[in-house]
């Protein structure tokens, strides 16, 4: 990469939907890093690695590497007025451009059809809960049976999609903003309200010491590679979301200020998704923590078990998923919304084409990942279904990629001096040092360090 021009050149004469303001922002965006990554993938990992080391090392990188890559793509969103594909195009047309551009933009396209899949599952389980079936979700069998029902997966993948792609009709204030500022503090509500319960369960609060209390004895190189996808995943890191947001926000925005707000938002609900399930799986089985080192299955069977076995199971099994349910609408709409800003900026379409064109995708791709575990269960790539393959394909492939390239866009053609000059039109940037740091130095190695780690987890190199 060693081109560049004024990044003015791209602005065109067409009005750019944007946010109200700051606090529409920091919610839209607080909403796509809080999702289902957030609630099962956190606790899990955090069980299986160390419990408080984890979430310590976790905290670290977060506050660190993750703050550097959230400020570098929402500044560049920012500085350029544009989605992925087009900033990357402000700065150069040769192929590196090109290619970093369209990783980050194809990201979230590839993403938000499976995660539809799931979200889809988890409005299943709702209905299931409201129907007062607590005991049969409990049951061994349910949730292979539901998920290998081809016609039912489909059906409740579709309701969830429609959601999604209702409010991207609405537009960015009406629809995207508006949802946010709902959702997010309804789903903080309920998450300190479940959490509450979770913990005062008999044999919770060892559970609570687990998750909260470092203990270095659990300490291994797998907890910093560990907590280092999760920061990676759970911030909406390359996944060309925040380059599309920074897009929207205007010059006056606090863009430092508006970071910080958004890693506490995601560290407060990871914390207490991790306060939801962490003890209440160890109320249920007796404090065995390999109880929870059940994955992704953690939330679809562990779960509705531990509802089971309590008295209020049908109240906390609604309030639950309810909860899941809104933090996995408001990721789906972020991850959509920056496919559909890439089609108005690439294609030149208006918002409710663009629109259709997305939904037509999450529809194609994602109807491949309902049915691969029913009608489609002989398909096999790699060895993996082909929901897992396309989580594969994004989540430790394509990020890192992606991730890589913006650390060489800003350090080798932007400059650092730039980014920071963005930053403070409106902050002072008081963590310039560091985040000048971080991205000359650190950043490229903890991206490559990821990227071979997934690769070598899937292949069976070694065990994450």
């Amino acid at each position: 990469m060693k081109e560049g021009k004024d990044t003015g050149s791209l602005h065109s004469g067409k009005l750019r939907s944007s946010f109200s303001g700051k606090v529409g922002y920091v919610l839209a965006v607080a909403g796509s890093a809080v999702g289902l990554g957030n609630i099962w993938r956190c606790p899990y990992l955090a069980a299986k690695y160390g419990g408080g080391i984890f979430l310590l090392v976790y905290l670290i990188l977060m506050l660190t590497f993750g703050y550097a890559l959230i400020i570098s793509e929402t500044a560049i969103g920012r500085m350029t007025k544009r989605s992925p594909v087009g900033a990357f195009g402000a700065f150069g047309k040769s192929f590196p451009f090109r290619f970093g551009g369209w990783v980050n933009a194809v990201i979230p396209m590839l993403i938000v059809p499976y995660y539809s899949v799931i979200g889809g599952w988890v409005v299943k389980y709702l209905f299931e809960y409201l129907r007062g079936s607590t005991e049969a979700l409990a049951e061994d069998n349910y949730f292979s049976g539901f998920i290998s029902n081809g016609v039912s997966a489909e059906v409740w993948f579709l309701l969830f999609s429609l959601m999604v792609v209702a409010v991207l009709f609405a537009g960015v204030k009406q629809g995207v903003e508006r949802v946010s500022k709902v959702m997010m503090p309804l789903l903080v509500i309920l998450a300190v309200f479940v959490a509450g319960y979770s913990m005062t369960r008999p044999g919770a609060w060892e559970g609570v010491k687990y998750f909260l209390i470092p203990n270095l004895d659990n300490f291994s190189w797998m907890t910093v590679v560990a907590a280092m996808g999760q920061m990676f995943y759970s911030l909406s890191i390359a996944m060309g979301i925040l380059y599309t947001y920074g897009s929207y926000i205007k010059k006056d925005v606090d863009i430092e200020k508006s970071t910080g707000q958004v890693e506490i938002f995601d560290t407060a609900i990871a914390m207490l998704a991790g306060l939801m399930i962490i003890p209440a799986v160890f109320a249920f089985s007796g404090g065995d923590p390999d109880t929870l080192k059940a994955g992704p299955s953690l939330m679809f069977i562990t779960i509705p078990k531990v509802f089971a076995s309590m008295g209020f199971g049908t109240g906390a099994g609604i309030m639950f998923f309810l909860l899941v349910l809104l933090a996995a609408l408001t990721s789906a709409i972020s991850l959509a919304e920056s496919g559909v800003s890439t089609f108005e900026d690439q294609l030149g379409w208006n918002r409710h084409k663009a629109t259709l064109l997305m939904g037509a995708i999450i529809v194609l791709f994602g109807s491949a990942s309902a049915l691969g575990f029913g009608v489609l269960d002989f398909v096999s790539v790699l060895g993996m279904t082909i929901l897992d393959f396309f989580d594969f394909l994004t989540n430790s492939l394509l990020m890192p990629f992606a991730a890589l390239s913006t650390c060489l866009l800003i350090t080798r053609v932007i400059g650092l001096d730039r980014i920071a000059k963005e930053i403070e039109q409106s902050s002072d940037f008081k963590r310039k040092k560091m985040y000048c740091f971080f991205m000359k130095f650190l950043a490229p190695v903890c991206i490559v360090i990821i990227l071979l780690s997934s690769i070598a987890s899937v292949f069976g190199w070694i065990s994450m």
